[in-house]
């Protein structure tokens, strides 16, 4: 399921028009990715959470030469998905 298509099911279930169901599905992905750049975590009981999780830096090998290279740190998000999500997965 793309984008598109989630604002339709939204549009649909919630009773709204399409146009309305995108804008409030972009404000709350603008929402949790601002919460999430600010290096807060966000949980959706039910469904997950996004955590920004931070890698240090470590050492590394081309993969052409072999020669040894530093690979620097960085921040990543990582989802975690919660019971209910887990539960729908795994009764389908």
């Amino acid at each position: 399921m793309r984008k598109p298509e989630l604002a339709a099911a939204i549009a649909e279930q919630a009773d709204l028009s399409k146009d309305k169901a995108s804008q409030v599905l972009n404000v709350i992905l603008e929402e949790i990715t601002a919460s999430v750049a600010k290096g807060d975590d966000v949980t959706l009981v039910g469904f997950g959470s996004f955590t920004v999780r931070e890698r240090a830096e470590r050492t590394g090998k081309n993969p052409q030469t072999g020669a040894p290279l530093t690979i620097p740190a960085s921040k990543n998000v990582s989802f975690k998905p919660g019971k209910g999500l887990k539960d729908a997965v795994a009764s389908k």
